[in-house]
């Protein structure tokens, strides 16, 4: 078994009193896994929308400024004061980032469960993930079929289960169709294979063409593009094809949202139905699980008032699932790892060249197309 050294190398967020983001890599003790804990050596921790909320506490990266040594970098960059009222909790705290990855599990507690992943190269979720090692529980751990590597591993919980947490949802609540915004990132190509392999109809919206083509050279049915004029007459049509009456979306602030359910009341609504001041009594849901727009999110009603807005995030979902679903829906991700739900990287960086300013600010666009992938043991 490899030595665990005392001490490591982890990524840590802070927000000073003065209004800016610190981040830094620090060294700090190696932990020691409880009785129902385990340790993982982290290999891989993919860079998650998710992720970049914590590390980046809505700091404005555009003017990020890099310090510290080589060996020992820092980056800082301002905060406004709106934003600062809002992170009153955490300011003085350096905080661990990173909500999943992938990586032996090097030592563990003495529980039955944990010491049968000894030894393992695990998929995990661990909420440290940022770091040289993380302690994770057994019952967030996914080991990984023979031949996975890490890297194959990394993205394994959230994005997965996250799709599948979608079509579960649309099933327990009765809907028969989705729609899905931010459509063409790693979350909604996924998304889309398992809607096909599963029949479900998805919509599936996207902000520009080559976004659009991406898709549909992916098999995707319906796909509506928010830039064409034509968006709103495309949305209803593809509504009223798949009856979808869910949406999922990441976007979250702006119109969508009020879009969305404007074109699910008009796809349900016959054109000669006689005038109703109510609206249709189809009950018509959009959660949104996203902030990639932080305005606030405007609603122009045309919808009537069979409709809901609310939040949606995975380990909620998770908490609400019973121990045998979440055993099927792990399962299925294990099965299907290098398939339906492989994840892929443009780049991959050190924990060092994740505080290299000009990286930062690539990967804090979120851009479509682009997704990092950290090496904390490089």
């Amino acid at each position: 078994m490899t030595e665990i050294p005392a001490t490591m190398r982890q990524l840590r967020s802070l927000v000073t009193p003065e209004r800016e983001l610190r981040l830094s890599v620090e060294t700090v003790n190696t932990p020691q896994p409880g009785q129902r804990e385990v340790l993982v050596r982290v290999e891989a921790a993919p860079v998650n929308p998710s992720d970049l909320g914590l590390l980046l506490a809505m700091a404005d990266v555009s003017q990020a400024v890099g310090g510290g040594s080589v060996g020992d970098p820092i980056v800082t960059a301002p905060i406004a004061e709106p934003v600062m009222r809002a992170l009153a909790a955490r300011v003085g705290q350096a905080m661990a980032v990173g909500n999943e990855g992938a990586g032996v599990v090097v030592a563990a507690g003495a529980s039955p469960e944990a010491q049968a992943l000894l030894g393992r190269t695990v998929g995990f979720i661990g909420g440290a993930t940022y770091g040289e090692y993380c302690l994770a529980s057994p019952l967030m751990c996914l080991p990984l079929p023979d031949g996975a590597s890490a890297v194959d591993g990394a993205s394994s919980f959230v994005n997965p289960l996250t799709a599948l947490g979608m079509v579960e949802t649309m099933r327990k609540e009765g809907h028969s169709g989705l729609v899905h915004t931010a459509a063409a990132s790693n979350l909604g190509q996924m998304l889309n294979r398992v809607c096909l392999a599963d029949g479900v109809p998805l919509v599936n919206i996207v902000r520009r063409p080559e976004q659009a083509q991406l898709l549909r050279e992916q098999g995707a049915v319906h796909v509506c593009d928010s830039s064409e004029p034509s968006f709103e007459a495309d949305l209803v049509a593809a509504l009223r094809d798949t009856e979808a009456t869910l949406a999922f979306d990441a976007v979250g602030g702006g119109s969508l949202v009020s879009q969305i359910l404007n074109a699910m009341e008009a796809a349900v609504t016959p054109a000669d139905a006689p005038y109703n001041r109510y609206g249709s009594d189809v009950h018509k849901q959009v959660y949104v699980y996203g902030a990639l727009d932080p305005r606030p999110i405007e609603l122009r009603r045309r919808f009537g008032f069979a409709w809901g807005v609310g939040g949606w995030l995975l380990t909620p979902f998770l908490s609400r699932t019973s121990t045998e679903d979440l055993a099927r829906l792990r399962q299925r991700v294990a099965d299907e790892l290098t398939t339906t739900f492989a994840s892929h990287y443009t780049e991959q960086i050190s924990l060092r060249e994740a505080l290299e300013v000009a990286t930062l600010q690539r990967y804090a666009r979120q851009a479509t197309g682009e997704k990092f992938l950290l090496r904390p043991q490089q």
